[in-house]
């Protein structure tokens, strides 16, 4: 435990590098707060309705903030199996601090995990350069500083999702497993199973990205009895379980109360509109009344399944692959071309100007372009030192560690279209590997001509996402 929070130590060189992201975070956070201040802090209303029709950046559910000021399991328990029990003790401690003050603090209490979870984020990060990819100290911050300049990535870390939690968990994890890799060690079942837990925890898909991790570390040994039984098959089964049970204890009982306050108020209403229609129709057999009613009824439930279809929330969702209880969640017809070219590799990193950070689900189009050629010449630069970054580390174990599980995250976005209508808010769960993949061209480059034109390549377009997606933030928040 002791050689494991000595992993937190921060070096003063550690925060001489960070301090510019750290201090830019801040002030973002700041500037959330500030925007929703008024309506957040304010105790005794339907929590729930409050932030979810009044927070909107992007398409990021302020779930947290409800869950804080009144503690439940409203988050999704199959995809995010431990999180409301994570954030439990920030629900305590908001609880009493609203009993002393009389306000909802809810806000603050959530930015603080989320900012420790940044910091770390670049903490690691930069080690990841220093110690495993073996990079100059300039290099280094400045790789770690272009993670942060990423659009979805800095947005990820001051909004109440969970995305930047998972992001923290992803990066600590890949360099835990990169340090194992370069020492000749491997994972322990113990250690596996804690990483496991806490990953999926927060959303189940990093637990596959752990499993990932420690087969490319533990290598052959990964198949052996023992860990394979009890550090990967066992944890899986228990968490589902554990899933299973929540669903039925906290959300069953609570979904189906509703279902029956819903068809009692239905029958209600139907019957309300029966006697209605039946008052002033000049039909007389009660037959033919009931005839016409039902014929007016499926005309009415036709006119609003025509409405339905031509909402955001609707119209700009593919067709699933199928209607089982997961496979609903994909989607086999939103274009993969135009969803890479301006969602995976351009909103991720770049900022839209138009429908800036608007919601799919309720004004934004699926696919927008960029007014100006300059961000496609970014981002083609980028994807060009990422392909450079792979052929020069495809002898690297620990780069294809890291970029198999950013393939998991495109088999899952890309492939079966889970979340593709808005793919670019995933962007923290794999965005770290363009970074990682540009390190080890850096790395290459050592001693050559061109490595002071790609040193200033990459804190150019460093700069220039920084000033460019930090702008359009805070232009949106105030």
């Amino acid at each position: 435990m002791k050689k494991l929070l000595r992993l937190f130590k921060v070096s003063r060189e550690e925060w001489l590098a960070s301090a510019l992201t750290l201090l830019v975070t801040v002030a973002l956070h700041a500037i959330v707060i500030a925007r929703y201040f008024d309506l957040f802090t304010q105790t005794g209303r339907g929590h729930w309705n409050v932030f979810i029709k009044n927070f909107t950046v992007s398409g990021f559910d302020p779930i947290t903030y409800s869950v804080v000021t009144y503690w439940d399991t409203a988050y999704n328990v199959y995809r995010h199996p431990l999180l409301a029990f994570m954030v439990w003790p920030l629900s305590v401690l908001d609880k009493w601090l609203m009993e002393l003050t009389g306000v909802n603090l809810v806000q603050f209490l959530v930015a603080v995990p989320l900012l420790v979870c940044a910091f770390y984020t670049f903490v690691f990060m930069y080690r990841t350069f220093k110690d495993i990819l073996r990079l100059r100290t300039f290099d280094s911050a400045v790789l770690s500083t272009m993670l942060f300049s990423f659009a979805y990535v800095m947005v990820s870390a001051v909004v109440p999702d969970h995305f930047c939690i998972s992001m923290f968990l992803l990066v600590f994890t890949v360099y835990v497993s990169g340090m194992k890799m370069k020492a000749g060690t491997q994972f322990k079942i113990w250690q596996t199973v804690l990483l496991f837990f806490v990953t999926a925890g927060v959303t189940l898909s990093n637990g596959i990205k752990t499993y990932i991790y420690s087969l490319f570390t533990n290598g052959r040994k990964f198949f052996r009895l023992k860990y394979f039984l009890f550090a990967v098959l066992l944890p899986p089964v228990l968490i589902w379980g554990f899933a299973r049970w929540e669903y039925r204890t906290f959300v069953w009982p609570k979904e189906q109360a509703r279902n029956e306050a819903k068809a009692k108020k239905n029958a209600e209403t139907r019957q309300r509109m029966f006697n209605a229609f039946r008052d002033t129709t000049q039909l007389k057999d009660s037959a033919e009344i009931k005839k016409a009613f039902n014929l007016e009824m499926r005309r009415r439930a036709h006119a609003k399944y025509v409405r339905d279809h031509r909402q955001p929330w609707n119209k700009h969702t593919g067709k699933p692959m199928g209607k089982g209880e997961f496979i609903r969640w994909t989607d086999a017809t939103t274009s993969r071309v135009s969803t890479a070219v301006e969602n995976l590799f351009g909103e991720s990193i770049q900022l839209h100007p138009d429908h800036l950070l608007e919601d799919t689900l309720r004004s934004r189009p699926v696919i927008v372009r960029y007014r100006w050629a300059a961000n496609y010449v970014v981002e083609g630069l980028l994807v060009l030192l990422f392909v450079g970054g792979v052929w020069c580390g495809r002898r690297s174990r620990f780069m294809w560690m890291a970029l198999c599980g950013a393939a998991f995250d495109m088999a899952l976005h890309m492939g079966l279209g889970f979340g593709i209508n808005e793919v670019y808010i995933m962007g923290a769960h794999w965005l770290f590997v363009l970074p990682i993949t540009t390190g080890f061209l850096v790395k290459a480059l050592y001693g050559r001509k061109a490595e002071p034109w790609l040193r200033r390549l990459l804190v150019a377009l460093t700069a220039w996402l920084l000033a460019y997606n930090v702008t359009l933030f805070i232009d949106y928040l105030v």
